[in-house]
């Protein structure tokens, strides 16, 4: 029984070590912990900083597509929206959240990792001239790295940014 405890162990010590993205071996673009927060701590964190959002539906119902909601936002994804309005200093209007009605995967909306943000020329010469550009995505939109490792994809009417961390908070 000890053995298998100490199996375990070592597992779980090389797995955040070998991890993509996490421990010694990888890129830091993610926390060893996501900390998860309520839609009414997201809009606080949002309104303190100038940052606002809207809903098609009118409604922050993590269930419902047509809502805009924060909940079960990573607080890394927070703060990476408020580190970008510090950077870009452009209005920022987020479009979308968590709510169910996105693509599925790991690192997605309902995940906490994602935001949809409103584009305006402001944020998009900004993402265009200070971030990487690295080539298209699977699904044909282009895609730009920031220096943290957060990624911004070009959905055409907004843009659907990745937050592995906070950008620098």
């Amino acid at each position: 029984m000890k053995l298998r405890s100490v199996i375990s162990a070592l597992a779980l010590v090389l797995g955040v070590l070998f991890a993509p993205g996490v421990g010694i071996l990888g890129s830091a673009t993610e926390a060893f912990a996501v900390t998860k927060i309520s839609h009414a701590t997201a809009t606080s964190m949002f309104r303190s900083s100038g940052i606002t959002w809207s809903s098609s539906g009118g409604c922050s119902d993590r269930n419902n597509s047509t809502c805009t909601s924060f909940d079960q936002l990573n607080l890394a994804t927070a703060q990476g929206a408020q580190t970008l309005k510090s950077a870009d200093g452009c209005a920022t209007n987020i479009t979308g959240g968590t709510e169910t009605g996105h693509a599925s995967g790991t690192y997605s909306h309902w995940n906490g990792y994602k935001l949809d943000i409103a584009k305006t020329t402001c944020l998009t010469n900004y993402v265009k001239n200070t971030f990487t550009y690295i080539g298209l995505r699977g699904d044909g939109y282009p895609q730009w790295k920031s220096g943290a490792g957060n990624v911004y994809a070009d959905e055409g009417s907004h843009w659907d940014v990745t937050f592995y961390n906070c950008g620098g908070c």
